[in-house]
C-alpha cells in the first residue's frame, strides 16, 4: 500500500498595482498520486522546505528577470528542499541518500530527474557537513549563506585595515544575520544593523556581536545613521531597497560599495529589478562613485566549494551563529512564505515537513 500524497499550488496570482501582497489564499493544498519511478529518477521523502523571497517574484505572470520561470496557475510551488531517497533508478544515488535540490516541488513525496542532462538538478548532501541539521543547506550552505559571503568578497572590497562601517540590511533574517558576522570575520571595524522589531535588535546585538542595531520602525533612521556611523558608510549590504536603502545611501562615504543581493521592499509592485532610484538619491551615487553592480549569486558557481568550506570552519568553530524559524507541516508552508515576507522570521525560514 502507498502513502498519501498532498501538494501545494498557485492557485491564484497577487493583485496588480503598487501593493500586491500575496496572501495565504493565493495557495491550496491538493491531493495528489503517489509518484511512480521511471528510469533515470529518485523518489523521495521530503524532509525541509525552504520559503525564500524570491518565490514571490515567481508568483507573477511575468518574473521580471530572465533567470526565474513564473509558476502556473495550479502548478505545484517549488523552491529549495531537501529529502531523503526511498527508491532509485538513477546511477550514484541510492536509498537513505540526502539530496537538496533548487527544483524541488512543494510535495511530501517527489521524483526527481537526475539521470543524463537532468543530473544538476539534485546534489548528495555531505553528512559531514550537516550532520542531521539538515535544513542548513537551506541557509548557512544555501543560497542566504553563499550570497553573504560571496558578495561580501566580490562586491565589498573590504579592507581590514581600512576601519570601516559595514551596514545591513534585513539583519536578523537568513542573508542578512550571516552578513553582518562574515562582515566582521572580513575585517570590518563597525557593523550595524537594520531592523524591525527591538527583538530582531536585541539578538543580532547581543547573540550576533554587531556593534549596534537600528529599529527603523520606532526610531529615526536618519538619526541613528548619524549615531551609529559617525564616520560615514563605507560597505551596504542591501536586502530590501526602498527607502531604507534611499536612506543609507545619503550616508555612504566617497567611493563605497553597495551589495545588491535583494529587494524585499520592492517586490510587491511592478518596479523592475534592480529598482530605480530617487533622482536625488541617484546624483550622490554619481558623485559619491557608489558602485552599486547587481548580484546574482548564481553567476559564481565555481566558488561555491570554497565558500561552503569556509562557511563550515566558521560555524563548527563557533564564530558563525545561525538561526531558524521553523514551522511544522506542509499546509502551513504558504503560512511560513507569508510571514516570512512580512519580516515574521529570525534567521532562515524553513518548513519541517518529516523526519528521517
Amino acid at each position: 500500500m502507498t502513502a498519501a500524497n498532498q501538494k501545494i499550488v498557485l492557485r491564484s496570482r497577487p493583485g496588480e498595482g503598487e501593493n500586491n501582497a500575496p496572501s495565504e489564499s493565493n495557495f491550496a493544498l491538493r491531493d495528489c498520486p503517489y509518484p511512480e519511478v521511471q528510469d533515470g529518477q529518485i523518489l523521495l521523502k521530503t524532509l525541509y522546505l525552504s520559503a525564500d523571497p524570491y518565490m514571490r517574484c515567481q508568483m507573477n505572470a511575468n518574473t521580471g528577470t530572465d533567470y526565474l520561470h513564473s509558476f502556473e496557475l495550479g502548478q505545484v510551488i517549488e523552491g529549495n528542499g531537501v529529502g531523503v531517497v526511498l527508491t532509485s533508478k538513477a546511477e550514484n544515488f541510492h536509498r537513505g541518500d540526502i539530496v537538496e535540490s533548487y527544483h524541488w516541488p512543494w510535495q511530501l513525496y517527489v521524483t526527481l530527474d537526475v539521470g543524463g542532462l537532468n543530473c544538476l538538478t539534485a546534489s548528495k548532501v555531505d553528512r559531514k557537513l550537516v550532520g542531521t541539521h539538515f535544513s542548513l543547506v537551506h541557509g548557512l550552505y544555501g543560497p542566504p549563506g553563499l550570497a553573504a559571503l560571496i558578495g561580501i568578497r566580490e562586491k565589498g572590497h573590504v579592507d581590514p585595515n581600512a576601519n570601516q562601517t559595514f551596514v545591513v540590511s534585513a539583519a536578523a533574517g537568513a542573508c542578512g544575520s550571516l552578513a553582518g558576522q562574515i562582515a566582521r570575520l572580513e575585517g570590518c571595524a563597525n557593523v550595524v544593523g537594520i531592523c524591525g522589531t527591538d527583538e530582531k535588535c536585541s539578538f543580532v546585538t547581543k547573540e550576533l556581536g554587531f556593534d549596534c542595531a537600528i529599529n527603523y520602525k520606532t526610531e529615526s533612521l536618519e538619526e541613528r545613521l548619524n549615531e551609529t556611523c559617525s564616520n560615514g558608510i563605507d560597505v551596504y549590504f542591501d536586502n530590501v531597497g526602498g527607502d531604507i536603502t534611499n536612506e543609507v545611501i545619503r550616508h555612504m562615504n566617497p567611493n563605497s560599495h553597495i551589495i545588491l543581493c535583494g529587494t524585499i521592499a520592492t517586490y510587491n509592485s511592478d518596479l523592475p529589478y534592480p529598482p530605480p532610484l530617487p533622482e536625488d538619491v541617484d546624483e550622490i551615487m554619481q558623485s559619491q562613485n557608489i558602485t552599486r553592480d547587481r548580484f546574482l549569486v548564481i553567476n559564481y558557481i565555481a566558488k561555491f566549494p570554497k565558500s561552503i568550506k569556509q562557511l563550515g570552519q566558521w560555524y563548527k568553530s563557533g564564530k558563525l551563529k545561525v538561526r531558524e524559524t521553523v514551522e511544522g507541516g506542509l499546509a502551513n508552508a504558504p503560512k511560513a512564505f507569508i510571514s516570512m515576507m512580512h519580516g515574521g522570521n529570525i534567521g532562515k525560514q524553513v518548513v519541517h515537513i518529516a523526519y528521517l
